[in-house]
C-alpha cells in the first residue's frame, strides 16, 4: 500500500479528500486492455500489478475496486455499491458501474471518468459544489440518483456488494458488441484546471472550461506520449478465447 500511495503522490496521513483528488490526478480512466486482447481480472493482486506496478489506469471495476482496498488498509469502512449509468435516455443495469460508500458518509468515485474531484456527502440532498461541477444526490425509491450539473449520471443501489459480483458485468463490458468500452480505445486524466483525453482519433484538452481538439495520426504514439502506455490495438478474438 505504500507503493500505491507513492503512485498517487499521497501519504498515510492524507485525508480522504486528498486521497481522492490525488488518485484522479494520477491514475487515468482508460479502456485500452479491452482493445489489446488482455483479459481484465477482478482480483486485487492483478489490479495492483496493473495500476501500481505497471502504472496503468483502468475503468470503474478496476480503479474503485483497488482504491477500496487502499482505503480499508488505511482504516476506512468501505462498501462496494452497484450503479446503473444513465445513457441519455435510460439507466443501465445496476452492475454497469461500481462506486464506493466510505464510512457510511461519503460517496467516493475515482472510476467514472469525468466526475467530482472530491468525495460527495452521502447524506446531503442539497447541491454540492465541486471544482468539477455541481452535484446532487436524489432519493429514488430504495435507490439514490446522482446528478451532475442537473443531469443524471447514475443510479445507485444501497445493497453492499463484493468485487466478485461485478465479474459478469466486467466480462460483458470487455466483449459485448453493445458495450461502449468496445467502440474505441480511450484514456482520460483529470487536471486541476481541466482534463486531457486521448482516443484513436483525437486529443482533447480542456483547460479552464475551454476545449481544444487535435487529430491523432498515430494512436500508439499518442497514448505513449500522454500517458506512458504502450498500446497495440488488436481484435477481440484473444479476449473471447480467454473468456
Amino acid at each position: 500500500m505504500d507503493a500505491y500511495l507513492q503512485r498517487i503522490g499521497a501519504s498515510r496521513s492524507s485525508s480522504l479528500a486528498e486521497l481522492h483528488e490525488r488518485h484522479l490526478l494520477s491514475v487515468p480512466f482508460e479502456n485500452l486492455d479491452t482493445h489489446m486482447d488482455t483479459r481484465i481480472v477482478l482480483e486485487i493482486p492483478w489490479l495492483y500489478d496493473k495500476i501500481v506496478v505497471r502504472r496503468r489506469g483502468g475503468f470503474c471495476y478496476e480503479l474503485n475496486g483497488l482504491f477500496a482496498e487502499l482505503l480499508r488498509h488505511l482504516g476506512y469502512s468501505v462498501e462496494l455499491l452497484a450503479a446503473g449509468v444513465f445513457n441519455g435516455e435510460k439507466f443501465g443495469p445496476p452492475f454497469d458501474h461500481l462506486t464506493l460508500l466510505v464510512d457510511g458518509a461519503w460517496l467516493v468515485d475515482v472510476g467514472f471518468g469525468a466526475f467530482s474531484l472530491h468525495p460527495l456527502s452521502w447524506t446531503s440532498r442539497e447541491d454540492q459544489k465541486d471544482p468539477f461541477g455541481v452535484f446532487r444526490l436524489v432519493e429514488h425509491g430504495d435507490d439514490v440518483d446522482v446528478l451532475m450539473n442537473g443531469s443524471p449520471a447514475y443510479r445507485i443501489e444501497r445493497r453492499p456488494r463484493s468485487l466478485a459480483e461485478f465479474v459478469p458485468a466486467c466480462w460483458w463490458q470487455q466483449t459485448g458488441p453493445e458495450s461502449g468500452f468496445r467502440k474505441a480505445p480511450r484514456a482520460t486524466l483529470a487536471r486541476r484546471d481541466g482534463r486531457i483525453t486521448v482516443t484513436n482519433e483525437k486529443v482533447v484538452v480542456t483547460k479552464n472550461g475551454h476545449k481544444t481538439s487535435t487529430p491523432v495520426e498515430d494512436p500508439a504514439a499518442a497514448f505513449l506520449d500522454y500517458f506512458g502506455i504502450h498500446f497495440r490495438q488488436s481484435s477481440a478474438s484473444g479476449v473471447l478465447r480467454q473468456l
